[in-house]
């Protein structure tokens, strides 16, 4: 499975934006997908995760201001940042689960910037 994360870029305190990430390969066996951010000095951490039957789980310092979403005949998954906060800026990350074999995939990251 290849991962392609796509969407970042800078935006004010207050604004919106939308990343998305497109999966290729073994697609069909693929079962959860999240994404994850690493901010300036700080550890990769989940920002939201969606399974394979739509159950969704965030963290809690983007619940009801984050969305992620998951088009299975696309493979593709979004995650749609609103209200963003300069404590958002970080590198994005997706990630896809493979429970058949037992393997995690990540994309290639995606910079958000969020200014005051």
């Amino acid at each position: 499975v290849q991962l392609q994360a796509s969407g970042g870029g800078s935006v004010q305190a207050g604004g919106s934006l939308r990343l998305s990430c497109a999966a290729s390969g073994s697609t069909a066996t693929i079962n959860s997908m999240a994404w994850y951010r690493q901010g300036p000095g700080k550890e990769r951490g989940l920002v939201a995760s969606i399974s394979s039957d739509g159950s969704r789980n965030y963290a809690d310092s983007v619940k009801g201001r984050f969305t992620i979403s998951r088009d299975h005949a696309k493979n593709t998954m979004d995650l749609q940042m609103n209200s963003l906060k300069p404590e958002d800026t970080a590198v994005y990350y997706c990630k896809a689960d493979r429970s058949i074999v037992r393997k995690s995939y990540w994309g290639n990251g995606t910079l958000v910037t969020v200014s005051s």
